[in-house]
């Protein structure tokens, strides 16, 4: 569990504010030792930090040789006592204030802020605040805007909570700390005693997430037996990480979206993370997979990579692949961003606008087979298979139409792992080493003795009726006992 502590200078400068234990002052923050806080600790530090070695920044400092988690950090801290620190690092808010040319100010050319955690006033001005949030997580932000043809930003400070006095502002200081961290404000609650904290992302936007609700339940309840509280999160609450021993991510994943950031962050915070992020860069990207199969010699369709869709290029794939083919973008996911083509127009159509949304285009062997395989991969053990049918008059598992959120999909069957040729699960192990030791679902053709590993997933679907279909709840069990033998072992490094 994640112990959570207000720090302010006094006491004094909470009466403002709904009384909690969790709130203690410096002089307390200082007496704390590493026996006497609980687990994982979360550090809300509200002190004053006027000074360059005052108790603000002391706090920080100590939070950090404690391994405690204080928002803000020490580099934090000293990156905004420093212009020259801060103004070389706001490109992704330069991007938001270039959008901000509507914001009324009464004709004045600057513009005084104040955000809480991130919070603005206005509508209008919170993806500022959220993208400043970001790239400084202090609790007290204030900040100073130009306009020179855009708003530009001309200072940044950190502010404390003894400079809260109005009672309007610190309304809002307190509804954006609720929000924040909900701990604080809530009486504790008569409940079991759980040993660690795993949240799981999820994206409600994602039209196929690789979890449906139901098996959400089914991990959380698996979870609850083990003693691991779990809670969903999504993309607003990247700045709670530290809150958790472990990241379950289950959303698609990309390079581009919000799950790698979540990824590396956990990762950064010592979290046990599920998709870690070096298996989601080597997984997303076919291109790298495919060349990282290949040169270790792992089965796979006869691939060739193009950069452009020039006569030459087509006809290499036509002499080396051979038609029909089957052509890919990198980044690809649930049979989008593939086409079959079986004649030579057909290929330099189909090459010519693939390469519109990608520099780089895969083009396969086509391996005719009824069904993929699906071995699901934990920790380099096989802990699932399933077999996933092409749908009917179609070539892939995945048919999409005009609703993106419902494409037709073929049958499947999950027979017990001992029924699986060796062949299949040597293909599957041999792909996921050379990945990591996470949780994959590897796609296998079989056609007669001949095998060939398509892709490795790093975010393989687990949906109920579906991946469970044969080992009910016990997939669910597999997964969970692997966050809680990670979460251990790193409780026991800390120890030592």
């Amino acid at each position: 569990m994640t112990a959570f502590y207000v720090v302010v200078d006094h006491l004094n400068d909470w009466k403002p504010y709904f009384p909690s234990q969790d709130v203690i002052s410096f002089e307390q923050y200082l007496e704390l030792t590493t026996k006497t806080s609980r687990g994982r600790t979360r550090v809300i530090n509200c002190c004053r930090n006027s000074r360059a070695l005052g108790r603000g920044y002391y706090c920080s400092l100590l939070a950090e040789a404690r391994g405690h988690h204080a928002i803000p950090s020490v580099s934090v801290i000293n990156d905004l006592r420093r212009k020259s620190l801060w103004s070389i690092d706001t490109a992704p808010v330069a991007k938001v204030l270039s959008r901000l040319a509507d914001v009324e100010n009464n004709g004045s050319t600057e513009l005084e802020l104040s955000f809480y955690f991130g919070e603005a006033t206005e509508s209008k001005l919170a993806p500022l605040g959220r993208a400043l949030f970001e790239r400084y997580p202090v609790p007290v932000l204030h900040v100073a805007l130009k306009f020179d043809r855009h708003w530009q930003v001309q200072r940044l400070r950190q502010g404390s909570l003894s400079e809260i006095t109005n009672d309007a502002e610190q309304l809002r200081f307190a509804s954006a700390l609720d929000r924040f961290s909900h701990k604080i404000w809530r009486k504790p609650k008569i409940r079991h005693q759980y040993r660690y904290d795993l949240a799981i992302y999820i994206d409600p936007d994602d039209p196929m997430p690789p979890s449906d609700p139901v098996a959400l339940k089914r991990f959380a309840k698996a979870a609850e037996r083990l003693g691991i509280k779990t809670e969903e999160i999504q993309a607003d609450d990247y700045q709670r990480l530290a809150e958790f021993d472990g990241l379950f991510i289950r959303a698609t994943t990309s390079i581009d979206d919000a799950t790698y950031k979540f990824a590396r962050k956990a990762e950064a915070e010592g979290l046990v993370v599920m998709d870690d992020p070096r298996s989601i860069l080597r997984c997303t990207n076919k291109v790298y997979l495919a060349d990282l199969l290949n040169a270790n010699a792992v089965p796979t369709p006869k691939t060739l990579i193009v950069s452009n869709a020039s006569v030459k290029s087509q006809q290499r794939i036509v002499e080396e692949i051979g038609l029909p083919a089957v052509l890919k973008i990198p980044d690809g996911a649930f049979s989008r961003g593939v086409e079959l083509v079986t004649t030579a127009q057909e290929l330099s159509i189909a090459l010519k606008n693939l390469r519109k949304n990608s520099s780089l285009v895969l083009a396969q062997e086509y391996m005719y087979t009824e069904y993929d395989w699906r071995i699901g991969v934990l920790n380099n053990r096989p802990i699932y298979a399933c077999r996933y049918f092409m749908v009917e008059g179609h070539w892939q598992i995945y048919k999409h139409g005009d609703d993106p959120q419902a494409p037709d999909s073929g049958n499947f069957d999950t027979p017990p792992i001992w029924e699986v040729p060796p062949k299949v699960i040597d293909a599957a192990l041999r792909a996921t080493r050379l990945i990591g030791d996470g949780l994959y679902g590897v796609d296998i053709k079989q056609a007669g003795e001949r095998v060939a590993v398509i892709e490795v997933n790093d975010n393989p679907s687990i949906d109920a009726g579906v991946e469970d279909q044969l080992l009910g709840d016990a997939v669910y069990h597999e997964i969970i006992s692997e966050f809680l033998r990670r979460m251990e072992q790193k409780r026991q490094y800390r120890i030592l």
